[in-house]
C-alpha cells in the first residue's frame, strides 16, 4: 500500500507561522517523520513524502507527484491559524473534499476521533473543503488540522516532541483502522537465548559434581570457546592447572 504524507509548506512560505515566529512546516515535518517512521513497522506499507526541507513544493507538483506514484491514499498534515495575532481559536479538524468520497470520509472519521482522544483538544469535526490537494489527487485524501499556532496554549503543545509524537499515532492509527494495516513480524529470539543454568539441586549422594565444555593444551583454543560462550549468553571462565 501506498501512503503519501504531505508535510504543510515549507519553511520559507511567506505568513505560515505563529505570532511568536514558529514556523508551520517545523511541526507538519516532524508529525510527518514520526507518521512514516510508524507506518514502516506495517506489512506491505510504503511510505511517500511530498514535501522537502530544501524547497517549497507548490501545491500542483505535490498533486502530480502522488498521482504520478499511484498512490492509494493521501494525508496532509497542517497546523491552523485565525487571523496572525495571538487568539482564543483552537481544537482539531479533519477536511474530505466537498463532494465526501466515502472511504476518504470514513478515514477522515477514524482520525479525527485518534486524534480527540490522543490529544484532548477541542473536537472540530470532520468537514469538507475545495483544498488543491483534495480536488487535485486522484486517490482518496484528506487534511488534517492540528491545532493552532495563533493560540497561546495550544502552540506549546505545537512546539513540544510529545505532542507530536501523539498527533501522528492518532493519524497512524486512524490508518491502520481503516485499512486493517498488520505489523511486521517480529523474530522472536526466546528460542536462540540460552536459558540460564539452574541453581544446584541439594541431592542425598556425597560426592562432586563437575561440568567441564572443554580442555585445552594451548590457551588461544580455549579462549576462542569462552568467546563462543559469553557470545551465547553463558558465563565462561578459563581454570588452568599447571604441571
Amino acid at each position: 500500500m501506498k501512503i503519501v504524507l504531505d508535510a504543510g509548506h515549507g519553511y520559507n512560505t511567506p505568513g505560515k507561522r505563529s505570532p511568536d515566529g514558529l514556523r508551520e512546516y517545523e511541526f507538519t515535518r516532524a508529525v510527518a517523520n514520526y507518521a512514516r517512521d510508524l507506518l514502516n513497522t506495517y506489512q506491505g506499507v510504503t511510505v511517500y513524502f511530498t514535501h522537502s526541507d530544501d524547497r517549497d513544493v507548490p501545491l500542483e507538483a505535490r498533486t502530480d507527484y502522488a498521482n504520478r506514484i499511484n498512490a492509494d491514499i493521501f494525508v496532509s498534515i497542517h497546523a491552523n491559524a485565525y487571523g496572525s495575532t495571538w487568539n482564543s481559536a483552537s481544537g482539531i479538524e479533519t477536511y474530505v473534499y466537498v463532494t465526501k468520497p466515502p472511504l476518504a470520509y470514513a478515514l477522515a472519521q477514524k482520525v479525527q476521533r485518534n486524534l480527540i482522544l490522543t490529544t484532548g483538544l477541542k473536537n472540530r469535526g470532520v468537514k469538507t473543503a475545495d483544498f488543491h490537494v483534495l480536488r487535485e489527487t486522484k486517490m482518496d485524501a484528506i487534511l488534517c488540522e492540528l491545532g493552532f499556532y495563533t493560540n497561546p496554549e495550544e502552540i506549546k503543545l505545537i512546539r513540544s516532541e510529545d505532542y507530536r509524537r501523539k498527533c501522528a499515532s492518532a493519524i497512524v492509527k486512524g490508518l491502520v483502522e481503516q485499512f486493517k494495516l498488520v505489523k511486521e513480524k517480529t523474530s522472536s529470539t526466546s528460542t536462540n537465548t540460552p536459558a540460564k543454568p539452574k541453581p544446584p539441586t541439594p541431592s542425598a549422594s556425597k560426592g562432586l559434581y563437575k561440568v567441564q565444555v572443554g580442555a585445552f593444551s594451548n590457551r588461544d583454543n580455549a579462549e576462542e570457546l569462552v568467546r563462543a560462550l559469553e557470545s551465547d549468553g553463558y558465563t565462561a571462565f578459563i581454570d588452568f592447572e599447571g604441571k
